[in-house]
């Protein structure tokens, strides 16, 4: 028999017998693994992550043991209109009280999330000695919003101009946005509304 042969059928008979439960195992599952960790970096930047666990020292759980004052002036810096630079260091000196405050009051010691904090605050009162904190717990709670309603903007434009209407200019597409993403208001509306607005808009050779 042939040398190179047998070496042959001696290589192949070590080499490893890949079955189908491997083949979904390891082949399917890795690459899955793969492109959900590749979306999960494109919606979550470096900047959007740091974003995120700067919120989290907000949060009361615990009595406040996620706090930390160097991660909250950090949040505030991502608002440079709502925070200048002497917001800041009223900021810095507010939630050194603040920490301090929050700790020794029994009716914030039970909390849980940020938006039971807020309500507390405005319920005692202390959302104006402690404004710029309050701003912070604002900013936080309507930051989801802000995120799911540019995330729902944009997954309605690609249905609103599409193939066939990309070259819509951008007043009529933000009237086409509007009226798509709020369309359980404007479902509301009856027809002959719609067509006496448009009526009366300007003069018209023809009656609607």
């Amino acid at each position: 028999m042939d040398d190179a042969y047998v070496a042959q059928w001696r290589s192949h008979r070590r080499a490893p017998i890949i079955t189908h439960l491997h083949h979904y195992r390891v082949d399917i599952f890795i690459q899955i693994i793969e492109w959900q960790l590749a979306e999960l970096n494109h919606r979550f930047s470096e900047v959007n992550t740091e974003l995120l666990l700067c919120l989290t020292c907000l949060s009361p759980d615990d009595s406040f043991i996620a706090f930390n004052k160097q991660k909250l002036l950090r949040f505030a810096e991502f608002y440079p209109q709502d925070f200048t630079s002497r917001d800041l260091l009223a900021l810095e000196d507010q939630l050194e009280i603040y920490i301090n405050h929050m700790r020794t009051m029994i009716d914030f010691s039970q909390l849980k999330g940020i938006g039971s904090l807020a309500r507390k605050l405005v319920e005692k009162g202390l959302h104006r000695t402690y404004n710029y904190v309050y701003l912070l717990l604002t900013l936080a709670l309507t930051l989801p919003v802000a995120t799911a309603s540019v995330e729902r903007a944009f997954s309605a434009m690609n249905i609103v101009k599409g193939p066939l209407r990309n070259r819509m200019g951008d007043q009529w597409l933000s009237d086409s946005l509007l009226v798509y993403i709020e369309k359980d208001v404007f479902a509301c509306i009856d027809n002959e509304t719609i067509m006496l607005r448009f009526q009366n808009m300007k003069t018209r050779r023809g009656q609607l």
